[in-house]
C-alpha cells in the first residue's frame, strides 16, 4: 500500500523545538518531491518545506527560514522537519506530500498545494503556545 505517514507533532512554548517525520512506504523514492504543509484554522494550506529526494534540493516559505530544516533519510524513505524558534503563528496542522515534480518545475510550484494529486500524509497537530 502506497503511504506517506506523518507523526511528531505536539505541544511546545514559544521558542521552543519539535521535528516532524514523513515516513513513506509502497513508493520507489527516485525523483520526489516531499513537501510540509500546514493549514490553520480558516486559513488556506500553505507550503512550507520540501526536498527533493533526488539531488537533495531544498526550499523554503519565507515565514520559516532561518528556523525550520529541511532533512532526508533516504534509505529510510523518510524526511524531517526541524523546527526551532516555533511562534504562535506556526500553529496549525502539517501535512507531508509527495509528488513527482520535474525538476525545472519544483522551484516554482513546490508550495502549490495542488501539483500534489495523490500522496498525503494524514495531519499532525503543532500547538505553539505563547
Amino acid at each position: 500500500e502506497v503511504q506517506l505517514q506523518a507523526s511528531g507533532g505536539g505541544m511546545v512554548q514559544a521558542g521552543g523545538s519539535l521535528r516532524l517525520s514523513c515516513a513513506a512506504s509502497g513508493i520507489t523514492w527516485d525523483q520526489y518531491t516531499i513537501a510540509w504543509f500546514r493549514q490553520a484554522p480558516g486559513k488556506e494550506r500553505e507550503g512550507v518545506a520540501c526536498v527533493t529526494t533526488t539531488g537533495g534540493t531544498k526550499y523554503y516559505a519565507d515565514s520559516v527560514k532561518g528556523r525550520f530544516t529541511m532533512s532526508s533519510d533516504n534509505a529510510k524513505k523518510t524526511v524531517y522537519l526541524q523546527m526551532n524558534s516555533l511562534k504562535s503563528e506556526d500553529t496549525a496542522v502539517y501535512y507531508c506530500a509527495a509528488e513527482r515534480i520535474p525538476s525545472i518545475f519544483v522551484q516554482s510550484t513546490w508550495n502549490n498545494p495542488h501539483v500534489y494529486t495523490n500522496l498525503w500524509g494524514q495531519g499532525t497537530l503543532v500547538t505553539v503556545s505563547s
